[in-house]
């Protein structure tokens, strides 16, 4: 057994688990906080970094704890300022994560998993089959690796981070624990002290753990739909087999319900053209999004290499678009961004690493219908 392996990583803690900790080695627990401050809000990967605790704990610390992110073996920036990074998990296997500026704003993408177990017909991380959840420490490391790359460590003032999304590889929902304790490092005001409206989960529909999220945490949540009935649902997101699309509007208006404040979830549809992309969808669609509290995200599809589907023409994209704004649904169409990266999720990964090979024998469950 390695030195490395040994030692207790307390990146991915959260308060209260660092807490614990530091009572388990026999010291107070207001050490947690100084720590936590350390290493989320000045960077620090050395405990002899940490000057406001003695010498004699820093020794302690050096002997039996670390502090570990993720090893980035390729990082990619695009002409737009899209930064990409593949990163190497724990279990040998490799991850990404994206930061998207625009403005003052920088949202940051985060993996949640090494692939994904839920195979969604035209998710590129899907067609990579599962291989292992990633730690908290690996999570949250991916903030830290992308505050990083603007230079000087700042958390606060001009925020290099303004918004986190768990919309990479992964469903999170499927590794609850590590994400919840991630976000809570996240939205904590002693690590980086993100709004819990800046801070998005992205489900495909579990819809147990949306329940059992709501007792947690109060982040903000999407629902990955992308189809407007259970029929096309069932085909593009096969976990609508179980948790059917009534099903999971009542979760996500029960998760509403559980905030003290007015939020919205926000529902991601990718267009396929021939394959969802009519007006029929648009005014079915339109039907779920009347049933809670929502606005409308729609993600023109990237094709990915043996996807056998293709982004929509602007001019039907357009349209699908005018039929929801005219029933009342605040709607945005995300603008693409990073192509020459290949910025989408799950694609850059899947040429450095597809351990499985399940996307070269990949063939589409729905075909595209004329226009």
């Amino acid at each position: 057994m390695t030195e490395s392996t040994q030692k207790t990583n307390l990146l991915g803690m959260s308060p209260t688990k660092l807490e614990a900790y530091f009572e388990e080695i026999g010291e107070k627990k207001f050490r947690a906080t100084q720590v936590l401050k350390w290493i989320h809000q000045h960077g620090a990967s050395d405990f002899d970094e940490m000057t406001n605790i003695s010498k004699a704990l820093r020794t302690k610390l050096q002997q039996v704890a670390e502090i570990r992110e993720p090893e980035v073996i390729l990082e990619k920036v695009s002409k737009d300022g899209t930064k990409k990074w593949v990163i190497r998990t724990e279990s040998g296997s490799s991850v990404e994560a994206v930061l998207i500026p625009d403005g003052d704003r920088k949202t940051l993408c985060v993996s949640s998993q090494v692939g994904c177990s839920l195979d969604c017909s035209f998710c590129s991380t899907g067609k990579q089959g599962f291989n292992s959840n990633l730690t908290a420490a690996e999570i949250i490391g991916q903030l830290r690796i992308a505050i990083r790359s603007y230079g000087e460590y700042n958390t606060t003032s001009q925020r290099v981070v303004s918004n986190v999304v768990m919309m990479g590889m992964g469903e999170p929902l499927m590794n609850f624990d590590n994400v919840v304790d991630a976000m809570t490092l996240m939205m904590e005001d002693n690590a980086y002290c993100l709004s819990k409206r800046r801070v998005t989960l992205s489900t495909a529909g579990v819809v147990p753990a949306i329940d059992k999220l709501k007792e947690v945490t109060d982040v903000s949540l999407a629902v990955s739909l992308h189809a407007p009935n259970d029929d096309l649902r069932d085909i593009l997101v096969p976990i609508n087999k179980r948790y059917p699309i009534k099903e999971l509007v009542a979760a996500c208006n029960r998760y509403l319900e559980s905030l003290n404040d007015k939020r919205v979830i926000t529902v991601e549809y990718t267009m396929i053209d021939g394959v969802n992309d009519k007006p029929g969808h648009a005014k079915e669609l339109l039907k779920i999004l009347r049933q809670m509290p929502s606005k409308l995200n729609i993600i023109p599809f990237n094709p990915f290499p043996n996807s056998g589907y293709k982004r929509p023409a602007e001019e039907r994209i357009l349209a699908f678009k005018e039929i929801i704004v005219h029933g009342g649904i605040v709607t945005t169409v995300r603008r693409t961004r990073g192509d020459e990266i290949d910025a989408a999720c799950g694609q850059l990964v899947g040429q450095v690493a597809d351990k499985t090979r399940r996307s070269q024998k990949y063939i589409p469950v729905v075909q595209q219908e004329p226009n």
